[in-house]
């Protein structure tokens, strides 16, 4: 079996600090989970009448494949932790939200509806570049070229801003 190295967005505001934490428990029973990032908060895109997100990134090893990691951990996760899709509102209050946001070094597609990894994202919000470029700042962008940090710079930091403490391998805590 091959080991795959997949980087994963993380987000909730819905008991953000419970279900993150919960989160990467689940995960890290499912994959090696090797390093955490910092912990953002930032503001909710599209409906500004829900509390702001905590946002982060974890890199991991797998042995599975894209769509067996989505449908057989990270849609679990989701589903356990009490995430419901609101249909027409895709910027709805979420429990958790986990998207695979690289996958190697590699571009691809899978799933149905297909997903695409890269997830376009990285190249248009901070919250998904910025804990991203805080894992790995050297990374290039698959279909760019571009280190994360670079695209997490260009994308600036309205709306964001790091979390005193995050959580690290035996840092469970997150601060306001």
């Amino acid at each position: 079996m091959t080991d795959h190295v997949v980087w994963l967005s993380l987000g909730s505001n819905i008991q953000p600090r419970a279900n993150l934490r919960a989160a990467l428990r689940m995960l890290r029973k499912a994959c090696k989970v090797e390093l955490c990032s910092p912990v953002y908060r930032t503001t909710a895109r599209g409906d500004s009448n829900q509390p702001d997100f905590l946002n982060m990134a974890a890199r991991a090893r797998t042995w599975r494949h894209p769509a067996d990691f989505h449908g057989n951990v990270i849609q679990i996760i989701e589903k356990q932790l009490g995430r419901r899709r609101v249909p027409g509102n895709r910027n709805a209050a979420r429990t958790i939200d986990i998207d695979i946001a690289l996958w190697n070094e590699e571009s691809l597609e899978f799933g149905e509806p297909p997903r695409q990894v890269p997830d376009p994202d990285i190249l248009r919000y901070t919250h998904v570049a910025r804990p991203l470029a805080a894992l790995d700042p050297d990374y290039r962008h698959p279909l760019t070229g571009q280190p994360l940090r670079e695209i997490a710079e260009a994308l600036g930091t309205d709306g964001i801003r790091q979390l005193q403490k995050g959580l690290a391998e035996g840092n469970d805590e997150l601060s306001p």
